[in-house]
């Protein structure tokens, strides 16, 4: 594996864990997709950092387990900021 994808995927690690961040999230701040951050973390580094790896698990699976909850309240802000025509 190449240095940079390894130094990246270190750095995105950290970025989830410190922010507590989603996939989408740290796929934006890092300039990559969203495929790129899930393999960077699930994948390439559980060989260069385990410990690293399952405190970024652990918080993409809570995201992933509370997304529902979030487009919820995404929807409902929508529409409580809608104008409705009298």
């Amino acid at each position: 594996m190449k240095g940079y994808i390894e130094e990246r995927a270190i750095e995105i690690a950290h970025y989830i864990t410190e922010q507590n961040a989603t996939v989408r999230q740290a796929a934006k701040a890092f300039g990559v997709s969203k495929s790129t951050v899930h393999k960077d973390v699930t994948e390439r580094l559980i060989q260069i950092n385990p410990t690293l790896a399952h405190q970024a698990r652990a918080v993409l699976d809570t995201n992933k387990s509370e997304r529902h909850i979030r487009g919820g309240l995404a929807t409902k802000e929508k529409y409580l900021h809608q104008h409705i025509p009298h």
